[in-house]
């Protein structure tokens, strides 16, 4: 009896014991499971696009029409054409001394001055005098005196410098018994060179007095 007893006891406790360990090792299954499940992954925010530029639509270029595929005018104003070509003048070669300026009088003869001078040298006095002498033998000629000057300096000074220059041989003329009332005066300055060329030669034909005959 008292075996069997014990027996029945010990089952019963065997069996709870059973079911408490089986208990606590789910729990602890779950815990560590809920413990090592990893956070939710979560999707970046998509990136803002960048809003559509504008574009102007480009226009083509229209090809260049072939010479030979052009249209030819009509006659008329083919005509026309050749009528107005025909009319245009010539372009003038330049000669010596040309532009506002005119030669001077074949009967008259030009003076030069010193660098920078508007005073009539001897050399020019000399001139000056054949010069008084035509016009007095002709009283009825008019003449242009003017002034020029070399390129060097700036356009105002050499106008200023010209002006002085026609005007000592205006003067001149005028002391050796000219009429001043035949005679006018301008300055050109560096404008109407007689040599271009820029050389000290050149320069020195430029610095002039000319004596033109007004009609």
């Amino acid at each position: 009896m008292k075996r069997s007893s014990c027996w029945s006891l010990a089952v019963p406790l065997a069996l709870t014991a059973a079911l408490l360990t089986s208990g606590c090792a789910e729990k602890q299954v779950r815990q560590e499971g809920q413990v090592s499940q990893k956070p939710p992954v979560v999707a970046p925010e998509a990136t803002a696009r960048p809003s559509p530029v504008y574009r102007a639509p480009v226009r083509e270029t229209p090809m260049a029409v072939p010479p030979e595929t052009r249209p030819e005018p009509p006659p008329v104003i083919k005509n026309k054409i050749s009528e107005l070509a025909a009319a245009e003048p010539a372009p003038r070669q330049p000669v010596e001394g040309a532009g506002l300026s005119q030669a001077t009088s074949s009967s008259l003869q030009r003076v030069h001055f010193d660098y920078d001078q508007s005073t009539i040298t001897a050399e020019a006095r000399e001139v000056m005098t054949q010069n008084a002498q035509y016009l007095t033998a002709n009283p009825g000629m008019r003449i242009r005196v003017e002034g020029h000057c070399d390129e060097r300096g700036t356009t105002e000074y050499n106008l200023a410098l010209g002006e002085r220059r026609a005007k000592a041989a205006f003067q001149y003329l005028m002391d050796l018994g000219v009429d001043p009332n035949r005679m006018t005066t301008v300055s050109y300055g560096e404008e109407v060179p007689l040599d271009p060329s820029g050389t000290e030669a050149a320069w020195a034909k430029n610095r002039r007095a000319e004596f033109v005959e007004v009609r």
